[in-house]
């Protein structure tokens, strides 16, 4: 039992550090347009976003449930403890990778291929759920393309609503209001990013017999919510600068469209019980704000860069736990 512990207490770190490493990583799908507009100082919205992370991550659970069932059964798995550290171990490196090179790339795709490459390799292709590996699938492709079409409209409204206005005037006010749709963001991504590493923690508490159920524990969820907050108090600059300049010159009216577009995506994901990658669908919505207002002015080319990126993410994540696997186990 004591190295059963000792093994768990390691997925548990793990488990943390990716949540934590998260937090960092993605912080600028929730700040990066209110920073690039001013609206808010980085070490402020540092600090907004880590709190409102915080409070959306202890909010729900449905997702945390998907994760540690959906791709898996963890009580059908021998090795379960195995197969979750080599998950682990590749999504957090596919993580680090893409922070040092500033690449907004998805922790959901990193997480989910490297936990079926996991099962892949450790257990055999029996033991991976395919249906419900699918079914994250399908969200996790097609919930970009609705936040480009979302983002395109809202800002085609606001375009038109505000045509006859002031451009400072109009910037002035929406400048103010990115505050509030930066929080929103924040706590959508909390709800939604936190449960992945809760429904990982709850995967390893099943498969080793601390539990026969998928309901997160109170310590788990509080855990994985401070160490998203931590790691989001942090802050993840070089990201920042790429979603916050480098897509397109961003105005405060751009910022709001594409904050509103990219939280109603991801909170209407979490409602579903659905993971959805944050940074797709900000990302997303940014390019399709950035469309709507002139498709020239998008740097297509970067943005060319990060479709490839989210498309490589989950088959190189899988194929990075796979060797894991074998190496260790």
């Amino acid at each position: 039992m004591e190295t059963s512990l000792f093994v768990l207490g390691i997925v548990v770190f793990l488990a943390l550090a990716f949540d934590f490493i998260n937090g960092f990583h993605d912080t600028a799908n929730a700040i990066a347009t209110s920073v690039s507009t001013r609206a808010l100082k980085p070490r402020v919205a540092i600090i907004m976003a880590a709190a409102m992370n915080f409070l959306g991550a202890i909010t729900f659970t449905g997702v945390a449930k998907t994760i540690g069932g959906s791709v898996a059964d963890p009580a059908a798995l021998d090795n379960g403890i195995e197969v979750v550290i080599a998950a682990l171990l590749a999504a957090i490196i596919w993580n680090l990778v893409t922070w040092w090179f500033g690449i907004p790339s998805s922790s959901s795709h990193a997480l989910i291929g490297a936990l079926t490459g996991a099962v892949l390799v450790g257990a055999g292709a029996g033991y991976v759920k395919w249906e419900g590996f699918i079914s994250i699938l399908k969200v996790l492709i097609f919930s970009p393309l609705i936040a480009f079409a979302i983002g395109y409209i809202i800002m085609t409204l606001l375009k038109w609503i505000f045509a006859k206005r002031s451009p400072h005037n109009v910037n002035k006010g929406f400048r103010t209001m990115q505050i509030l749709t930066a929080a929103i963001q924040a706590f959508t991504h909390g709800t939604n990013d936190a449960q992945k590493a809760m429904g990982i923690i709850t995967f390893a508490l099943v498969t080793s017999g601390f539990q026969d159920h998928l309901e997160v524990p109170l310590w788990v969820k509080l855990s994985a919510a401070t160490a998203m907050a931590l790691g989001t108090s942090v802050g993840g600059y070089k990201i920042i600068k790429t979603m916050g300049t480098k897509i397109f010159k961003i105005e405060p009216i751009n910022g709001f469209a594409a904050d509103m577009a990219g939280a109603s995506v991801i909170f209407t994901a979490t409602m579903l019980h659905m993971p959805v990658s944050t940074t797709h669908a900000i990302t997303s919505a940014l390019l399709g704000v950035g469309s709507a207002k002139r498709v020239s002015e998008v740097k297509w080319s970067l943005a060319g860069r990060i479709v490839i990126t989210w498309f490589i993410t989950i088959p190189i994540a899988g194929l990075l736990a796979g060797v894991i696997f074998k190496i260790l186990f």
